[in-house]
């Protein structure tokens, strides 16, 4: 089974939340995309510095949600906060929750969900500084590793990795969620 996920980031994405995901699907086989909002590199935030520079793949401006299977949403602080006012950004992001999709969003990620509109009555969890955000926009927070919700896979941390990992290859073998919605 031939899967491709798009891992949408930009600039001040924590390292290992990109890193880590994109090395575990690519053990399974499948293509992974970089994709942002500009071509190039995008420069990586590792723990309390600025980490490597990365290729972007696919600008926003040449890709469709359709062209994947699955969407991976790594944080850090900065990252999430530039997204989530990127109106391309958001529309790539709610393309995959109406194609029903697998979507996975790790540490502060989610803050890019709640602007997208699809976080009301799901169960979620993400890093703490975020659990209020989430909860405002209608979320049913929890302080889990990795939760799990109609295709909806969320984690707290890197620390968390292992398990966000394999909740994204389960999740992306299941297939579409119809129950996944926005």
């Amino acid at each position: 089974m031939s899967q491709k996920i798009a891992i949408l980031a930009t600039h001040g994405f924590e390292e290992s939340e990109l890193k880590s995901p994109k090395e575990h699907l690519e053990k399974q086989g499948w293509t992974t995309h970089i994709v942002s909002p500009e071509a190039g590199t995008i420069k990586a935030w590792a723990e309390k510095d600025w980490g490597k520079e990365y290729s972007v793949d696919k600008t926003l401006d040449e890709v469709d949600a359709s062209e994947y299977d699955a969407l991976v949403l790594p944080g850090g602080v900065i990252n999430p906060d530039l997204l989530r006012t990127d109106e391309k950004a958001i529309s790539f992001v709610q393309d995959f929750f109406k194609q029903h999709k697998p979507v996975a969003a790790i540490c502060h990620g989610p803050q890019i969900l709640i602007s997208a509109g699809a976080v009301n009555g799901r169960k979620m969890t993400s890093v703490k500084s975020v659990s209020i955000d989430l909860k405002n926009a209608g979320a049913i927070w929890e302080d889990s590793e990795v939760v799990t919700d109609n295709g909806l896979v969320t984690s707290r941390t890197p620390k968390d990795l292992p398990a966000f990992n394999a909740k994204i290859v389960e999740e992306i073998k299941e297939g579409r969620h119809e129950d996944q919605y926005i």
